[in-house]
C-alpha cells in the first residue's frame, strides 16, 4: 500500500483504552516518545490491535499549532 502521508512512525502498542465508540491507542515510537491516536473501536478490531503488537502512527496534518506561556 502507498499513502501520501510522509510522517510514518513505527512503534509498539503500549495501551488501548476503549470507550463507548472510540479507543485511545498509545504507540511507543522510542526515545521515551508515546503517540496517542483516537480511533473507532471497529478500527481496533479490524486491525487486530493489541498491547505489544507492532503498529505505525501515520500523521497527515496541514496545520501545526504553536503556543507559549
Amino acid at each position: 500500500m502507498k499513502i501520501s502521508a510522509r510522517n510514518i512512525l513505527k512503534g509498539k502498542v503500549t495501551e488501548i483504552v476503549k470507550g463507548a465508540t472510540t479507543s485511545h491507542v498509545r504507540i511507543d515510537i522510542g526515545g521515551g516518545v508515546i503517540v496517542t491516536s483516537s480511533i473507532t473501536n471497529e478500527a481496533v478490531a479490524d486491525l487486530a490491535l493489541e498491547k505489544g503488537k507492532q503498529a505505525y502512527a501515520v500523521i497527515k496534518a496541514s496545520d501545526v499549532m504553536v503556543g507559549i506561556d
